[in-house]
């Protein structure tokens, strides 16, 4: 876990990537209860309009949550977190999937050893999946 006195504002946190795959969408909808088919069939997701089979908004958001815990080394030390969802993650095959990058940087140091981390997800080149996504954390 980092030190507070060791982080400054534009700390970067280390970047993950995660492959998503149509598998991990399955075992998510027996995990949340969250069956709507457009996370499964693709037939059905295509047929109202989307791109393909989407991943879970809130799997998306539990992947890049992984990155600041990750970093933290403590799920505990994390007091807030949240975003908005702007773009789907289509999950166009069963074999290769979707790559999401998370990546991350300390945006604020406040009182309290808490810092405020502003997370950037992205699909693709540059497609950006999550705005507004921070989180605060409390440092030793």
């Amino acid at each position: 876990m980092p030190a507070y006195s060791d982080v400054e504002v534009g700390t970067q946190i280390p970047a993950q990537q995660f492959t998503v795959q149509r598998h991990n969408l399955v075992m998510y909808c027996g995990a949340s209860g969250d069956f709507n088919v457009i996370h499964w069939n693709e037939r059905i997701a295509t047929a109202v309009g989307l791109p393909n089979v989407i991943a879970h908004g809130m799997f998306t958001m539990a992947e890049a949550g992984r990155v600041v815990t990750d970093w933290v080394g403590d799920p505990g030390a994390v007091l807030s977190y949240g975003v908005r969802f702007s773009k789907p993650v289509p999950v166009p095959d069963d074999d290769q999937g979707t790559v999401l990058t998370v990546s991350g940087v300390v945006e604020d140091k406040l009182d309290g050893n808490r810092v405020r981390i502003g997370l950037t997800a992205t699909i693709g080149e540059d497609t950006k999946v999550l705005m507004a996504a921070r989180a605060v954390v409390r440092l030793p």
